[in-house]
Order: C-alpha cells, then structure tokens, then sequence
C-alpha cells in the first residue's frame, strides 16, 4: 500500500484553508500533519478546523520538523523565494504558491538550494491539472482549430480592501502578480513555446501603487499573440478564446472552475457568427487542488516530473519581468 505523504503548511491564507488544505485532507497520497502561523492561536484554531495533529507558532519550527515529508507555501508573494529556500535548507520539498517569486532574479536564487536538495519544487497552477485544460490541449495538439495563432484572456475581480495583501504593493501585490500570470501560463502551455517579447499598459491604484489594470501583448515563435487584461479593481470576469485558422475555442470558467460542477468548453468551427458550427464539450467535475497535491506528491514519492517545476516557474516570472519593464519604457522589452 503505497503510503500518504505528510504535509506542513505554512500560514493560513485564504486559499490554503479554503482550497488547498481540504484537497490535501481528501486526496490520495497525503495529509495535513502541520500548520504553523505566527499567531499561534491562528494555528491551533486551523488544526482544530481541519483536524490537523500539530499547530506551531512559527515557520522555522514546522520546518524543522523530522516528521513532515512536503511544504505548501502560500504565505504572501515577498515570503515565497525565502521560505522555499529554508523548507529545502531542511530537506523538505516544496509546493509554492504563484507567483513563486517577484523577480526572475529572485527565482533563480532557488536554483542553488533546489540543486543541493535534489527534491521537488514547483508553482501552484492548479488549472493545468484540470481536465477542462488537457482538453483543450487535446484539441490544439489534435489539429480541431487549426493553426492556433491567437489567444485573448481576461481574469478580473473586485477587490477594494488596503488591508489585504493583494492590495500591498511592498509585498508583491497587484493584479499582474495574482491574476495576469495565468493569462501568461496557459498561453504558454497551449503554444508550447517561451514568449520572445512582451508591451505592457499598466494604470496603478492611487493609494495602493499596486497594478489594478495591466493589458498585456506577448508575442511568441512564429507570429503568434497572448493579448490579455487582468484587473484587481474590476467586474468579475473570466474568460479565455484560442483562435485557429480552423475554428476558436471558449473557455467559459478557465481557472476557478468549480470543483462539484462539470464545465464546458466551446468549440466553434467559424462557419458563420450565429453559432451553426458551435460544439459544446462537457467536462466532468473535477477538484484541481486535488488534482495538484496528488501529482506533486507522485513526484514525491515515485519521482514523476512536475509540469510545473522550476525551470517552468523561472519562465513565467522572466514574462511577468518584460511586462513591468515595458509599463514604465513604453516600449517591447524582452523576457
């Protein structure tokens, strides 16, 4: 019987006590055996919540744990290079939240550590490992849209509160950061190639400094276009079209897809504009948190490769770089 590895989290944002952690509790290969806070009472009210054996009032004293085989990091974006570094300091690997770090710069200071540990790292993008997005990939790989030679992403909300860490601009808040990586990530994994170079418009929060509206247009090998609009202070919105020389493909709900719902993607031939070559594909309900804590712990434990690695990560943040650069130079910078 193969055996669950035990996992330490560090903090309690919101999407670890609201995704991650009951994915954990309810995957196949591991368990919540940890948390840590700061506020130790924090800790032990969230071990309490999801029954988890050990609550610590610091993040040095989960890591130093002997009995804790993985680390999920979703601590603010400016704690994920250092606490990653320290978790493989102590032999654990580690599954960190995006962005792994606020700089291409910073992400290369986990080679060295990640090198030495010789252990799993990677960057949680769940939305790779739903199946709504194999499927898509499915599609493009099979030839149905053609020559896929454009995608067009939004990723939008709400979010007015000073006190949340989104809305700090000192600790790698802003919505190029939290939301504008996917738009880069998937277009990424459906091109599957690097970006040569990227234009940015960014308008910043007047109190904030933190990136409420960035529009992006990354150019890929061979002509190919990601243009996209991420936003903190706008409707909720979701939404990606892959546009082939033989038909588009919508995802309606393309990275917070409901985990007891099925989704659906459209695939539309183009044969005219009142949708008479429209294919809808239903996509059978899926947890993609699940999903992540099981392939990262296969990796763990059986040594299977990661899509989402370092190398991977290091890739997304040198994209995320040419953007802030070219939102000041006003001119294309290259990743």
């Amino acid at each position: 019987m193969t055996r669950k590895i035990r996992w330490g989290v560090l903090g309690c944002a919101d999407i670890a006590t609201k995704s991650v952690i009951p994915a954990i509790q309810s995957s196949r290969l591991g368990r919540v055996s940890a948390i840590a806070s700061r506020d130790p009472g924090k800790a032990t009210q969230m071990a309490a919540r999801f029954g988890i054996d050990r609550a610590y009032g610091s993040y040095e004293a989960l890591l130093a744990d002997p009995d804790i085989d993985a680390i999920y990091n979703p601590l603010p974006n400016h704690l994920h290079v250092p606490l990653t570094i320290r978790a493989l300091q102590h032999d654990k690997p580690v599954l960190c939240e995006k962005p792994i770090a606020l700089s291409a710069a910073q992400a290369l200071e986990l080679q060295t550590p990640h090198k030495a540990a010789r252990l799993p790292v990677a960057e949680a993008f769940m939305i790779r490992y739903h199946p709504q997005w194999k499927k898509a990939r499915a599609l493009v790989a099979e030839g149905r849209l053609g020559e896929v030679r454009a995608i067009q992403t939004i990723f939008s909300y709400y979010l007015d509160d000073p006190a949340n860490v989104r809305n700090q601009a000192d600790i790698g808040g802003g919505g190029l950061f939290d939301v504008g990586c996917y738009a880069i990530n998937t277009a990424r994994l459906l091109f599957e190639a690097e970006p040569a170079r990227a234009i940015a418009l960014m308008e910043r929060h007047p109190v904030f400094g933190t990136d409420r509206l960035t529009s992006g247009l990354l150019e890929f090998p061979e002509g190919r276009q990601l243009a996209f609009t991420c936003s903190t202070q706008l409707a909720l919105t979701q939404k990606v079209t892959v546009l082939g020389t033989l038909g588009r493909l919508e995802i309606p709900i393309p990275f917070n897809a409901p985990a007891d719902k099925p989704t659906v993607l459209v695939l539309d031939d183009g044969r005219d504009l009142a949708g008479g070559g429209r294919e809808q594909i239903a996509i059978e309900p899926a947890d993609q948190y699940r999903e992540q804590v099981d392939a990262f712990a296969e990796s763990v434990l059986f040594g299977t490769p990661l899509d989402t690695g370092l190398e991977n990560a290091l890739a997304n943040t040198r994209a995320i770089d040419a953007l802030f650069r070219s939102a000041v130079s006003g001119r294309w910078e290259e990743p």
